[in-house]
């Protein structure tokens, strides 16, 4: 069986991994979660990040023909469009999208906003097959950190998201709207339950304590040995225990609520106002106000 081709990308301001994977025979290549820079300070967004995915395709001979989302990221922005208008490549992400579409219109009030998954060019149900080039893929419905992640099992690598970080950093958070530790548990014990060599392509890596590199990739076998959350033995309320209290006592993603906006129309930016000028919404929570009384 041919295996595929896989370069990394890390980003450093997102600690997030994009990955090239390419079929050795046709030269027919993926883009799987690409990057789009932004600055959250001032607002200004940029291609760099992309632009060196394309260029090392075109260097090497790579024709890319799909970009493929693992979920609608929360700590990043989509660059899919601008690989897309490069290359002329299709988009796609689970099908599941769509109720993540349905969660979050109503908290941003966006009313333009499509809930039927179509600024995507294809959505993939579980056990979805499809090609690049001579490669066989399959999607595997993941869900638990959002209810729309997927993760595409291609030769002996599977690329599998933030559903898993390396072992010695553990498991995704399950408490973003539509998120649930009990099904992240089982998603990823259905991961760990391909062949012990399968290969493991994350999206994030942080360094855990006392280690000194960034790494993304790992196996089957290894998480099931070692894997700080989710080891083999580990039952499935430990570890929604675990999650959950775990969950109570992260930070907000820097770049969670442009991120959210974003991912879920494809990559696409809202529509200009009549100013020219694009803008995005912060909702904003009044948690305690005092005041003297008259």
């Amino acid at each position: 069986m041919a295996q595929p081709l896989i370069e990394a990308f890390f980003d450093a301001p997102t600690n997030t991994i994009s990955y090239l994977v390419g079929d050795p025979a046709t030269r027919t290549a993926a883009v799987i979660d690409p990057v789009l820079d932004f600055d959250l300070a001032s607002g200004v967004a940029d291609t760099r990040s992309a632009e060196a995915i394309l260029a090392f395709a075109r260097d090497h001979g790579w024709r890319i023909e799909m970009v493929l989302e693992t979920h609608a990221h929360a700590d990043h922005l989509s660059a899919a469009p601008f690989v897309k208008a490069c290359t002329g490549a299709w988009v796609g992400i689970g099908a599941h999208i769509r109720d993540v579409q349905k969660i979050f219109r109503p908290v941003f009030a966006m009313d333009d906003l499509k809930t039927d998954g179509s600024d995507f060019d294809r959505l993939f149900e579980d056990g979805d097959r499809f090609a690049i080039g001579t490669l066989a893929v399959e999607v595997l419905h993941v869900p638990g950190h959002t209810p729309a992640d997927v993760a595409y099992r291609i030769g002996d690598a599977a690329f599998v998201g933030d559903t898993l970080f390396m072992p010695d950093y553990g498991t995704a958070r399950a408490d973003f709207p539509g998120g649930d530790a009990r099904t992240l548990y089982r998603s990823i014990r259905r991961l760990l339950a391909l062949p012990e060599a399968t290969r493991l392509f994350l999206c994030h890596d942080y360094k855990a304590p006392g280690r000194e590199d960034y790494r993304w990739e790992t196996t089957v076998g290894e998480q099931r040995r070692s894997s700080v959350h989710v080891h083999d033995g580990v039952p499935e309320d430990a570890f929604v225990a675990m999650r959950e209290q775990r969950d109570a006592g992260l930070s907000v993603p820097k770049l969670l609520l442009p991120s959210i906006q974003v991912n879920i129309r494809a990559g696409h930016f809202p529509e200009a106002e009549a100013n020219g000028v694009t803008y995005l919404r912060i909702p904003v929570k009044m948690v305690r106000q005092s005041g003297v009384a008259g």
